[in-house]
């Protein structure tokens, strides 16, 4: 007697993951080839050589295949969770070096100024773009920083909104880097380049914020 076919099984795991991996290559791949708004999920399935079905199933639809992009890559604008509050003044241009040094080696990767311009490219036709950028990537580095920042002025370590702060320090940070980076101008500054600007921005910021203790 002929063997019967066995049903196909759900996929394990590991199985899953691969797939997984190549609809959101192939799903970032077509938004930055063809446009947000443009993309289909028959257009990401046959990139991804999987069935639309397993589009749903792994990613879910295409604003969820969006942030799962974009937070892939903006997640990497963040420092470890850990990171101790600093305990004077010199630690805290440590850490404000650290955090700007990361920041712009990660942000400006190709990859990560790929998703800005996707997001300006598709401002009116899919604003959510810029949204999801924003609350993933942009918002999460900001508050982070806003936090921190929040700790060293109950030190006594500066003082100033904390709110306001972030956006001196990110200022001083970017300068018109990011927009220059946007219109292709200048290229991805290196390790060293990166962390000679956080170092500036970071003395620049506490000249502009004395300690508590000074300014009373």
């Amino acid at each position: 007697m002929p063997r019967r076919s066995v049903p196909t099984q759900a996929m394990t795991a590991s199985q899953a993951t691969p797939a997984r991996e190549r609809i959101l290559d192939a799903a970032f791949s077509a938004f930055i080839a063809e446009g947000y708004a443009q993309t289909t999920m028959l257009e990401i399935a046959t990139r991804a050589r999987v069935s639309k079905r397993e589009l749903y199933a792994l990613v879910g639809n295409k604003q969820d295949m969006l942030a799962a992009c974009i937070a892939e890559r903006a997640g990497r604008m963040r420092s470890p969770v850990d990171t101790p509050p600093p305990r004077d003044r010199e630690g805290l241009v440590d850490f404000l070096t650290a955090f700007g040094e990361r920041l712009l080696c990660e942000v400006s990767e190709p990859t990560v100024v790929a998703v800005f311009r996707l997001a300006i490219a598709e401002a009116e036709r899919a604003p959510e773009v810029a949204r999801t950028l924003d609350v993933m990537g942009r918002a999460a580095a900001r508050n982070e920083l806003a936090v921190m920042l929040a700790k060293a002025q109950a030190s006594g370590l500066i003082e100033g909104s904390p709110a306001a702060m972030t956006e001196q320090f990110l200022g001083l940070l970017w300068g018109d880097l990011l927009v220059n980076l946007l219109l292709r101008l200048v290229d991805q500054p290196g390790k060293e380049e990166a962390r000679r600007r956080a170092h500036d921005a970071a003395s620049a910021f506490l000249q502009l914020y004395p300690a508590e203790a000074a300014s009373n």
